[in-house]
């Protein structure tokens, strides 16, 4: 089964960049309420296309560095990386279906 998993630091950021030919990244805070809301989201995506990309989550209250690396300014924020370049980004808590079809068009 396929779930998000939580990115620990901007090293290991840095590798999933260089070596995940599709990765969504999930910018949370664990007192983020709309954050909560897509977690569920992004264990769907992280199941739904387990074999053609990679789904994490980044908490930026342990990493505020990472917030300041990407202009993040409001969580959550989705961030679609593909071949280490960011793609598009998604603020706010949106449904599924924006998330999906994000992904669908960078494969």
């Amino acid at each position: 089964m396929g779930t998000a998993t939580f990115i620990q630091d901007e090293a290991e950021l840095d590798l999933l960049l260089k070596n995940e030919s599709l990765l969504v990244v999930d910018f949370t805070a664990t007192w983020c309420g709309p954050c909560k809301m897509i977690a569920p989201f992004m264990d769907q995506l992280a199941e739904e296309y387990s074999d053609q990309i990679k789904v994490s989550k980044l908490d930026l209250d342990s990493n505020k560095g990472i917030a300041k690396r990407f202009s993040i300014r409001s969580i959550p924020a989705v961030l679609f990386f593909k071949e280490g370049e960011l793609k598009e980004t998604v603020i706010g808590a949106k449904p599924y279906e924006n998330f999906k079809s994000v992904v669908a068009g960078l494969l």
